[in-house]
């Protein structure tokens, strides 16, 4: 019997080891915002701000925080040397204009058809979706980052999504804290699984379909 624990490093440690050096690469807020931490030392990413930074650092140090340097969430951040400011405009132009490598999201549904809802649960306030809509649609790469489980228990990985959707057919990519998935043809497909867990674990918890890709394997 395999009890799920909630894992949220091990879906940071496996998004960054998509990128290669010189990628232009977005991290959304929340979970995303880790993975940063995680690139290996001999790949170099650009990492940008849609509210107008090129050239992100890792979070500072307790104390050492400027508050007037903050991430589209509000976070405290760095700016490497070589960095830059812009405004919105410009901000989006890189967006817009297929300039984004990939971009990773948070996620409260994902279907297999690649489509996302991330930003309204019915019935709570929320301040709209932000950039989110023009990331997913100017991205070359968009990766769903999300826990594989609600607290209730179920799948947030679905057939359709019920909620209200930032993006349709715009996922390429999920990567869960039991797995990674690419999203293909109207289905995800298993190409790695996170140990204790294995593929047929994992297909009988999704609530979607699922094909085990012919190389699947365990990810170290």
């Amino acid at each position: 019997m395999i009890e799920y624990i909630e894992n949220k490093e091990i879906i940071a440690r496996r998004i960054a080891r998509f990128f290669a050096s010189g990628d232009v690469v977005n991290l959304g807020i929340g979970l995303p915002t880790m993975v940063g931490n995680f690139v290996p030392q001999d790949v170099t990413v650009i990492l940008q701000s849609e509210n107008g930074m090129m050239g992100l650092g890792p979070a500072p140090a307790k104390g050492d925080e400027d508050k007037d340097l903050t991430n589209a969430g509000g976070m405290p951040v760095t700016v490497l040397p070589g960095g830059c400011f812009f405004d919105s405009a410009t901000s989006f132009g890189i967006i817009r204009g297929g300039h984004v490598d990939y971009t990773v999201l948070g996620v409260l549904e994902v279907d297999q058809e690649g489509n996302l809802a991330n930003y309204k649960i019915p019935g709570k306030m929320v301040p709209g979706m932000g950039g989110a809509m023009d990331l997913v649609a100017g991205s070359k790469k968009v990766i769903a980052a999300t826990t594989h489980l609600e607290k209730t228990g179920a799948s947030k990985l679905k057939h359709r999504c019920a909620l209200p959707l930032t993006a349709a057919h715009e996922v390429d990519i999920v990567v869960t804290d039991v797995g990674y998935f690419t999203v293909k043809g109207g289905t995800f497909h298993l190409e790695e699984y996170f140990a204790p867990y294995t593929p047929e674990w994992i297909v009988e918890h999704t609530n979607a379909d699922i094909v085990v890709a012919p190389g699947c394997k365990e990810f170290k």
